[in-house]
């Protein structure tokens, strides 16, 4: 005997997916702007956020794609979750448990990020400081002229590069950076120093292998002065 299938049944689930197939996905707002700053509200999501002259401020808890400005610097608020942040002439900054999926970026402007912070990609300047406070960082730091922390329980997962000035017009070469390897931090790549630095290394700390500069060992919460 053929058995008939049960159509009546299975109809109102194929209504169901019809209908929502025929509903139309809910946008997340995207920010872009040329003149002014670009506010957000806490908790809320968000496509890309985009402006040239201002800054872009990350309220807490927001999920947002990627964050960029050419003049301003970008605050990321506590529990915030990004896909990038990059700026030209700006610092940028994370609050707590700020998750970074991609790259920080900036030329004229230093990075912080507060303790329970996670980068995916890689944290880079070339004129501005590098400080990480119990931060995850899953792949390398690089600067030019800036110093660097990675402070007291942090780790990252690829290395350190400090590169050569390699403009046209170098002009009076400018003071050492000072990189600074804090208590129980651990950095599992290489330390490259291209150019004359002062590295302070904690006791407790792990680094991978280090080359264009002399490690000072120092057992304090803090490293010493230069």
């Amino acid at each position: 005997m053929t058995r008939i299938p049960a159509i009546r049944s299975l109809a109102p689930l194929a209504f169901a997916v019809a209908m929502a197939c025929s509903l139309p996905a809910l946008a997340q707002e995207s920010i872009s702007k040329v003149n002014g700053s670009i506010e957000t509200t806490a908790g809320r999501s968000y496509g890309d956020l985009e402006t040239v002259n201002g800054a872009v401020r990350i309220a807490d808890g927001v999920q947002a794609g990627d964050a960029s400005t050419v003049n301003g610097s970008i605050t990321a608020g506590d529990g915030a979750r990004v896909d990038s942040l990059e700026t030209v002439n700006g610092s940028i900054r994370l609050g707590r448990n700020v998750q970074v999926a991609g790259d920080i970026e900036t030329v004229n402007g230093s990075v912080f990020t507060d303790q329970g912070s996670t980068v995916g990609g890689n944290v880079e300047t070339v004129n501005g400081a590098i400080g990480l406070v119990r931060t995850q960082v899953g792949r390398n730091l690089e600067t030019v002229n800036g110093d660097i922390t990675v402070g007291i329980g942090s780790h990252v997962r690829g290395g350190i590069t400090v590169e050569r000035n390699r403009g046209w017009f170098q002009g009076t070469p400018k003071r050492k950076p000072r990189v600074v390897i804090g208590p129980d931090a651990v950095v599992d790549g290489p330390l490259e120093f291209r150019r004359e630095v002062t590295l302070y290394v904690h006791r407790s700390a792990r680094t991978g292998p280090v080359t264009g500069a002399e490690a000072v060992i120092f057992e304090s919460e803090t490293a010493p002065q230069d």
